[in-house]
């Protein structure tokens, strides 16, 4: 008799890297749920954890704390966020200088969007002009950190073309950038077309895709605008009439972004950076149906 079940999910936890983004809390209430959060995901072994800038760094105490005790108090391999938006060069220096004296040796360094009420980005008199200034900024004052920058398959909202894109992330790469981060997609395709096409252009370093567990499909429509990533009808069909359903939600959230990950697992993908949100569940279980355990956990 055959078996009505089909093969089991190939586990991706012996060759691939992971890593989890979070973001700083405003309240003493998210505060505990973002820790909660990494105690659940850090007995992952994420290749390293994120922590996102605020606008005009904003929240720049917030993330220096954030990071400086990912390290110290729970052993993770931290990344701070740094943009150039509202900054001199002299005070993105400065804030460069406290994460190496505090052990951070990786960033993920970013233009910024324009300030609230700003349509357009115009760069800060004396500081740096745009992310590619800024990684050459920090490779000529460390060559021990890491630096991972922004990658957009399916182009920035505010560039003119995609050649456009591509001769910025090109000169990202040149001026010292390790590896290339996604905005989150949900068509395989476009990202193996992106990649394909920064290939073409010479742009050899890891493009690691971003990968969004859509907890609330309200909120992805919002964030889709922002970022110029696209729904697709099929996604918002997925979670028709469930605004009363969350764990509905999360279950079709799960599925969607398992068939994203063994997709690009099947195509040569090695590295996956989950957009968390703060929360923990989704990425937690996501990573265990594809093979990735706690060590005490595991079982040969």
């Amino acid at each position: 008799m055959s078996s009505l079940l089909p093969d089991p999910i190939p586990s991706i936890a012996e060759d691939c890297r992971i890593s989890f983004e979070f973001f700083p809390p405003k309240t003493e209430k998210m505060e505990t749920q973002l820790w909660d959060t990494v105690e659940t995901l850090a007995p992952l072994k994420p290749s390293f954890v994120s922590v996102t800038y605020g606008a005009g760094g904003s929240t720049r105490e917030r993330t220096h704390r954030l990071v400086r005790k990912m390290i110290t108090d729970k052993g993770l391999t931290a990344a701070a966020h740094l943009t150039c938006v509202g900054a001199s060069r002299r005070d993105i220096d400065d804030v460069v200088d406290g994460y190496h004296a505090a052990g951070v040796r990786h960033i993920v360094a970013l233009r910024g969007d324009p300030p609230e009420g700003e349509a357009d980005y115009t760069p800060h008199a004396g500081g740096y002009r745009n992310a590619a200034d800024l990684v050459a900024g920090i490779r000529s004052r460390y060559d021990d950190m890491e630096i991972s920058v922004a990658a957009y398959p399916e182009r920035h909202p505010m560039s003119p073309s995609l050649v456009a894109d591509l001769d910025n992330l090109k000169a990202k790469i040149d001026a010292g950038a390790n590896r290339a981060i996604t905005q989150f997609f949900f068509n395989v395709d476009d990202y193996f077309r992106f990649r394909d096409h920064c290939d073409s252009y010479g742009i050899h370093v890891p493009i690691v895709p971003g990968i969004l567990p859509v907890s609330n499909f309200a909120s992805l429509k919002r964030f889709a605008a922002l970022s110029g990533a696209t729904v697709p009808t099929w996604l918002g069909h997925l979670f028709e009439g469930l605004d009363a359903r969350p764990s509905t939600r999360q279950l079709i959230a799960a599925s969607v972004a398992i068939r994203q990950v063994e997709a690009l697992y099947a195509d040569g993908v090695r590295d996956f950076h989950f957009y968390t949100l703060n929360r923990a569940e989704l990425s937690y279980a996501i990573c265990h149906m594809l093979g990735r355990r706690p060590e005490e956990s595991s079982h040969d």
